[in-house]
């Protein structure tokens, strides 16, 4: 079955060119070598809104609602974020493990992620994911066991929280692949059982494929975890200081409800981009 699209609606790819993500991220190394961090590079998963996204005005941009609350957490320090989109999110994590980007603008907690991050205390969102499967194929479902003679689909360097990482690793067969539209893909053509992600990101990816009524959610099958901003043990730009600041401006725009009012924001503007242009409707004559 194919899926159809929009002529707004096509998932974005790798669109960042070597060289050049390799100039903007030089600048930016160059600059907290001399003891000065003006700027800060920050990447994120690409496919989640309305936390994050590829800027439709700009494909080496992403926006979305962690941008905006990240610009309120650095006011005031002279610190300026630069949020790259360099790619797929395995990509994005590597390059924050590396330090050529110095933050993530949204991960869950993972013992493997303390070994090369700082998270920044709180957390601004949390998270539910579930289990999508194709309308009309329900399976009984009243916990992890009962995916163990399923197959399944997620994103490759998702994480879901330790607990059902460590039981997906040992009990399940997932296939991990480089971006959920290709999870989606293999669904509705009955190559998996099921897919997990993120509950609203993979409810607005859908509606950007047009398949949101291919697709039920497993009852039963919520997982919550928290979703941080993080910063590389190899920036250059993480320093007692930074992220003693965030941690205290995150306190107080989690407090006032920033993050809920910024969610809500984003989502409608993902959502506008889908609706119907008014100038291409047209009213038919009725019928005599």
């Amino acid at each position: 079955m194919a899926i159809k699209r929009t002529a707004k609606a096509g998932i974005h790819r790798t669109l960042v060119l070597p060289t050049l993500l390799l100039g903007l991220l030089s600048a930016g190394a160059a600059q907290a070598a001399n003891g000065v961090c003006e700027r800060i590079v920050v990447t994120g998963n690409p496919q989640y809104p309305p936390i994050l996204w590829v800027d439709p005005a700009d494909d080496k941009h992403l926006t979305g609602a962690a941008v905006e609350l990240l610009d309120m957490a650095l006011e005031g320090t002279g610190v300026k974020a630069e949020v790259l989109n360099v790619g797929p999110w395995s990509r994005a994590q590597e390059e924050v493990r590396s330090g050529r980007v110095d933050m993530l603008a949204g991960a869950f907690l993972t013992r493997e992620r303390l070994g090369f991050m700082d998270y920044v205390y709180p957390p601004y969102v949390e998270v539910p994911s579930v289990l999508f499967v194709k309308r009309g194929e329900v399976f009984p479902y009243s916990g992890w066991d009962d995916l163990r003679d399923k197959k399944g689909s997620t994103l490759l360097n998702n994480s879901y929280g330790m607990a059902f990482d460590t039981f997906s690793r040992d009990h399940l067969q997932i296939d991990k692949v480089s971006s959920i539209e290709q999870s989606f893909q293999t669904l509705v053509r009955g190559r998996v059982d099921y897919v997990i992600y993120e509950r609203y990101q993979g409810l607005a990816l859908a509606q950007q494929l047009g398949i949101e009524g291919e697709l039920e959610i497993l009852e039963g099958s919520l997982i919550n975890e928290q979703l941080y901003y993080t910063l590389s043990h190899n920036s250059a730009c993480n320093s007692p200081q930074l992220r003693a600041i965030l941690a205290q401006n995150m306190q107080d725009l989690t407090s006032k409800g920033e993050p809920r009012r910024l969610l809500e924001k984003y989502r409608e503007l993902w959502a506008g981009q889908f609706a119907p242009d008014p100038g291409s409707i047209t009213e038919e004559p009725l019928a005599e």
